[in-house]
């Protein structure tokens, strides 16, 4: 699969948390942990498990920086 975006960050899923309609992923990026939020169905469709290399793929016209 080809995508545009340049922000993809290769990791692992380490938990996936279903709710009523929206799954929290969590993915370890270089031991960093990133959430994507993203849809029950959408976890079934790409069948997602925990272990599984993924890419966090980040979508954003900003970026914000909060200093101390």
């Amino acid at each position: 699969m080809k995508i545009s975006a340049r922000n993809a960050l290769p990791g692992k899923i380490v938990e996936i948390k279903t709710g009523a309609t929206t799954a929290h992923v969590s993915i370890d990026v270089s031991g960093t942990i990133v959430m994507a939020s993203i849809t029950n169905e959408a976890v079934d469709e790409l069948a997602l498990k925990v272990g599984e290399s993924v890419h966090a793929v980040i979508k954003s016209s900003d970026v914000m920086i909060s200093a101390p």
